[in-house]
């Protein structure tokens, strides 16, 4: 007749073992997930494990699978844990059960760098070497813009920086963005100025810039991770695509003249590396819910700013 072992005879320990368990007797027996708890013989079957029998001889057992000792012998985990079993007792070896900690992409380096990897992706190929975006779009190779259609653009998104820069002065939620020197605003109102003294005419904000500034105040007062999400984004893509784009529409219709909008006093990198280390600190107090949130609203600040560069073309 089998022998049966019951429950309180079986003990469980977590098997991390850096190499393989070598040398084992051919009575080793692995054990997996199955349903009863049952020893016969040299055969066991325990809640949440089936066996597997290695054939005679020496044998080499995968790194980290659980092992199975039978009565009298000894069992070596990683060179280390030494168990002796006795009275056909059974040790049973078990992975870990406690899920690893999930890690987000960009997140060992700060939030910052968390915001910037999704951003990419939301670019197309010829945009950026991680852009995933299909986009039926105009490339930028192949835009032919006008000045009325350029104006329209610096106009809109004046009213964007104007909106952005007047809350980060007044609304204390977000002082520590108060003149971090990337501000656009003064720039593009002597640019704007510069285009007058040549004898265009000025238009009115439209509804890109204007509905896109309204959506600003409101998430300013009651969604603090969404502002500063549209923040990041309109700063910091300003910065690298969008001086790509000023320098491209200054060799086709300004002669090559470049725009303040597109220059900045002092040293770029550290201007931006400054409101980097800001966001990231703000951040910490975040939790991972209100992180998500942030960069789950992305996709629209991309969606904004893309209103507004389309007038370039119209």
């Amino acid at each position: 007749m089998p022998e049966t072992i019951s429950l309180h005879h079986v003990t469980f320990f977590s098997l991390h073992a850096s190499e393989p368990t070598r040398n084992l007797r051919s009575r080793t027996l692995l054990l997996k997930r199955n349903p009863k708890f049952l020893v016969s013989g040299l055969s066991l079957i325990g809640h949440g494990f089936e066996h597997k029998r290695l054939a005679s001889g020496n044998r080499l057992l995968p790194e980290r699978k659980p092992i199975l000792w039978p009565s009298g012998g000894s069992m070596l985990v990683g060179g280390v844990t030494k168990e002796k079993l006795k009275n056909r007792d059974v040790t049973v070896a078990s992975m870990a059960t406690e899920k690893p900690k999930k890690r987000y992409p960009g997140e060992a380096k700060g939030f910052v760098e968390e915001m910037r990897f999704v951003a990419m992706k939301l670019h197309t190929p010829d945009q950026a070497k991680e852009g995933e975006k299909v986009s039926d779009e105009q490339p930028m190779a192949k835009w032919q813009p006008t000045i009325e259609g350029y104006l329209k653009f610096l106009v809109d998104s004046k009213v964007v920086f104007d909106t952005l820069e007047r809350i980060v002065q007044t609304a204390p939620a977000y002082s520590e963005f108060k003149d971090t020197g990337l501000e656009r605003s003064e720039n593009l109102a002597k640019d704007l100025e510069w285009f007058r003294s040549q004898g265009h005419t000025i238009p009115e904000p439209s509804g890109p810039g204007t509905t896109y500034a309204a959506y600003l105040e409101e998430i300013s007062e009651n969604d603090p991770q969404s502002f500063i999400c549209h923040f990041y984004n309109t700063y910091f893509a300003h910065s690298a695509g969008g001086r790509m784009i000023g320098r491209k529409v200054s060799e086709m219709i300004l002669d090559n003249k470049l725009l303040d909008f597109y220059k900045w006093n002092g040293d770029l990198p550290k201007l931006l590396q400054n409101v980097r280390d800001k966001i990231n600190k703000l951040a910490e107090s975040w939790t991972r819910e209100e992180k998500d949130h942030c960069l789950a609203e992305t996709e629209k600040s991309f969606q904004y700013s893309g209103k507004i560069l389309r007038l370039i073309l119209s």
